[in-house]
């Protein structure tokens, strides 16, 4: 919102919420009436293509973000160097809002204007005039009001709202104030009304000059330099035609400079140019190589996770994912992400984070958790796995951590596979089973007494069991196979705080992958279901509370967090994750895999010391 929001600052469709395509439902279902009833050559191929059109801009816009994300995580050519927080995530959630109304505009227009009806498929004459017309007056007009946006008055009331963004992403283009987009759909209808009304207009025309000013939007907000120097050195008048993602950077950064839309021409000719600009642009072109200290070595949960991936929906990743009732409808997509990934044989980067001078990223291995459920899959994934580690060995990373089923026992041993091969390793292997341990430890009330344990064993749960025995807490094991295999791990003086019983009172379970609804209904009511696994339990009893799977909060110095870690809220970390940071910053030598656990106070301390802070009840 703008610092002192003006007339017609807000969508007139905003309180609808995610309901808002309603707007467009009635022109959509008229579409599909008329190609089910009629006959194809009588429907005006004029009114099909809007919406199919609205689809492809989105689609467009998608793209564009996920390839910046991409690049921004990654590459050295950035050109702001600095984070995205969750609040100009949620400011531009909205960017379909612009879709829509030109959406509803183009509607209507096909139904007042007689000319727009039946519109041929292509003419070189419009064309042209096409290219004319917006190089000159909608050039010339939009710098003019653009510079006007820029004055105190308008720029508290609307364009404020855009400048809010800092550190620019594609679809920051299309944040505005909707009063600056009627302007905006006035100023880009100079092309199109005069092509039509003089009889030159055609659907290509039409589809391409809007995705021309989608893809130079998109570009120029990208925050990477993605134009090779000699491309200006083949055609010098270039640089007065068509502007890089550098030079609008500037206008994010600078304000004053810089107001051209698309043809920098206009900034030359009103000595509005800033003179940083072909510096800027050399320096971003050339980038800055960066060594990464610490990566998490994650994966995809389901086939809809992919949506939730930083690279992939903007929105859905900025939330705890949780599957709602609407992904169905994504779900026939899901299944192209997901053979692209069983085609890719190479981890790809997604996230890229700093906290203090300790630089970070988050690799992903494009296999999904099924899969590694998979015996023909198991040599797949660990070759994938062994792969980033080398790499990340090559590129001087001092600390790698395992995410999710990375570290399954049964895939790798907790790590201690790819130490056995590489044992020369300069990089730090860590599971982060000793911080997750230290988090479980750290989360149960400190006044129980009787702790009741189900699911599979893992090394977290023979951590946090003889944790708990060394505390003179009784844990209440239900399976015999179970006791037995914990008692031949327990010290034999702690050995009677480890019961078997098929007794289910107590109130904190200590709960793992396999726990099913069955055991979960045995429960008493208010029983606080605290799980070790990577994944949470099925949340099956209203009337019990669940925590969620170990996590810390991050300190307020870790930057570019603006997406959730799976169903994990904002700013909260896995504690696997937090490990591998907490190992960098301290400058620990050792790895912890196989049935290595690190000193469990010692490793809670330090993530307290550097700002890490546990979650209690949800």
């Amino acid at each position: 919102m703008a610092t002192k929001p003006g007339f017609l600052t807000e969508w007139p469709w905003r309180r609808l919420g995610n309901f808002k395509y309603v707007v467009i439902a009635p022109w959509v279902a008229h579409s599909f009436y008329l190609l089910a009833t009629r006959d194809l050559k009588d429907v005006p191929l004029t009114y099909l293509v809007i919406f199919p059109s609205l689809l492809l801009r989105m689609l467009h816009n998608q793209i564009w973000m996920s390839i910046s994300r991409l690049q921004t995580a990654k590459s050295p050519h950035k050109i702001v160097d600095r984070g995205i927080d969750f609040e100009q995530v949620d400011r531009e959630r909205s960017w379909d809002d612009q879709v829509l109304f030109n959406g509803i505009l183009v509607y209507v227009g096909y139904y007042f204007i007689p000319r727009a009806a039946h519109l041929p498929l292509w003419r070189i004459d419009g064309v042209i005039m096409s290219i004319l017309l917006h190089a000159g007056p909608v050039e010339f007009l939009y710098y003019w009001f653009h510079r006007a946006l820029h004055h105190h008055f308008l720029y508290s009331r609307y364009h404020s709202h855009h400048h809010a963004s800092i550190v620019t992403e594609p679809i920051t283009s299309v944040i505005h104030p909707f009063a600056e987009h009627i302007v905006y759909f006035a100023l880009f209808s100079i092309p199109l009304l005069s092509t039509l009304f003089m009889g030159k207009a055609s659907i290509i025309q039409f589809v391409g000059y809007i995705s021309y000013i989608d893809f130079m939007n998109n570009m120029g907000h990208c925050n990477f330099e993605l134009f090779p120097k000699w491309l200006f050195n083949t055609f010098p008048l270039l640089k007065y035609l068509m502007y890089t993602p550098t030079f609008h950077s500037l206008h994010h950064t600078q304000f004053r400079t810089n107001y051209s839309l698309f043809m920098p021409f206009y900034d030359y000719l009103y000595n509005t140019m800033d003179n940083s600009s072909n510096e800027l642009y050399e320096i971003s072109l050339k980038g800055k190589e960066e060594t990464i200290e610490v990566v998490h070595l994650t994966h995809p949960t389901t086939l809809l996770s992919i949506y939730h991936l930083r690279l992939g929906v903007a929105s859905l990743a900025s939330k705890p994912y949780k599957c709602k009732w609407y992904d169905s409808m994504m779900w026939p997509l899901a299944w192209i992400p997901f053979i692209l990934t069983c085609l890719y044989n190479s981890y790809f980067i997604v996230e890229r984070n700093k906290l203090k001078d300790l630089k970070m990223q988050t690799w992903v291995v494009p296999r999904f958790s099924f899969q590694y459920g998979l015996s023909l899959q198991k040599e797949a994934i660990n070759d994938l796995i062994e792969k980033a580690i080398l790499d990340a060995d090559n590129k001087g990373v001092k600390v790698l951590t395992f995410g999710l089923y990375n570290q399954a026992n049964e895939l790798n041993g907790h790590g201690k596979l790819y130490l056995c091969k590489h044992p020369k390793l300069k990089v730090r292997i860590v599971d982060g089973s000793s911080l997750a341990a230290a988090v479980i430890l750290n989360t149960i009330p400190q006044d129980i007494k009787q702790i009741l344990f189900k699911g599979r064993l893992t090394k977290v749960a023979y951590a946090v069991i003889q944790g708990l025995c060394c505390k003179g807490v009784k844990v209440v094991a239900t399976n015999k196979n179970d006791f037995d295999m914990l008692k031949a791990c327990i010290e034999e003086e702690m050995e009677n705080h480890l019961v078997l019983s098929s007794n289910h009172k107590p109130q904190v379970w200590l709960v793992g992958d396999e726990i099913d609804d069955t055991e979960q209904r045995k429960a008493p009511k208010a029983t606080i279901f605290i799980p070790f696994s990577h994944f949470p339990p099925k949340e099956v009893r209203k009337d019990c509370i669940y925590y969620t799977t170990p996590a810390m909060k991050i300190p307020n110095e870790l930057q570019n967090m603006h997406s959730c870690e799976n169903w994990l809220r904002r700013r909260v970390v896995s504690a696997w994750r937090a490990a591998g940071i907490i190992h960098a910053l301290e400058g620990w030598d050792e790895h912890e895999i196989g049935d290595a656990i690190l000193q469990i106070d010692k490793v809670w301390s330090a993530a307290i010391r550097h700002g890490f802070r546990p979650l209690h009840q949800e």
